[in-house]
């Protein structure tokens, strides 16, 4: 089973009060995702493997260490995932990032792929999959079975807030895939709301609500 990695930093939980406060407004939200996505991210390239590498410093040679193993891609399901990626480029500015978009079918509820544009080598990397809410799981688990028939092979699932049917769905599914979250809300309503949540994430990002 995937791990769940649910963040307590008081960096990360005080910067997700403020995002979901109604009364912050586009700018500012924007721009918390962005720094509670690299935060984040500190966390999510914890495993990454390294090398011994030679170098001199101004003083001395030595032996220190470098990022190797596999190349990084970060895919964001569209249009919110799209505000967790700069995130991670501040961080990993050579990863490649692909684009997943999806939208659910009114009359089965089910998501659709609209469009997909991924790096080449797919196969290769260890890909982010980016959406800031996990909510019923469709969508994740969706992007997530699209990226395995493209031949992707080691997928982690990062989100903002999830509700803990969204976990067990994705779960359900892809049991492989590590999830981690900045907050583990208490439910959906019946709506498919996150509760307490923050509402629409990408009406929030884009100013369109």
């Amino acid at each position: 089973m995937g791990k769940i990695v649910e963040f307590d930093h008081p960096l990360i939980k005080h910067k997700l009060t403020i995002m979901r406060n109604k009364n912050t407004g586009t700018k500012e939200f924007r721009e918390l995702l962005t720094e509670i996505t690299m935060l984040m991210g500190y966390e999510i390239t914890r495993d990454l493997k390294t090398k011994d590498v030679e170098i001199e410093t101004p003083v001395a040679k030595t032996s220190s260490k470098m990022i190797t193993g596999k190349k990084l891609a970060i895919i964001p399901i569209l249009r919110a995932g799209l505000g967790m990626v700069d995130g991670l480029l501040q961080l990993i500015p050579n990863a490649k990032v692909g684009h997943l978009g999806l939208y659910r079918d009114p009359e089965t509820l089910k998501p659709v792929e609209y469009y997909s544009k991924f790096p080449e080598d797919i196969t290769s990397r260890d890909i982010f999959i980016v959406d800031p809410m996990l909510a019923t799981g469709g969508s994740s688990v969706a992007a997530i079975d699209v990226l395995k028939k493209n031949g992707a092979k080691s997928i982690k699932l990062i989100n903002l807030v999830a509700a803990p049917e969204g976990i067990a769905e994705v779960q359900k599914y892809h049991s492989d895939v590590d999830i981690y979250v900045a907050a583990i809300d208490e439910k959906l309503n019946d709506h498919g709301y996150i509760v307490p949540g923050l509402g629409d994430a990408g009406d929030r990002i884009f100013g369109t609500k």
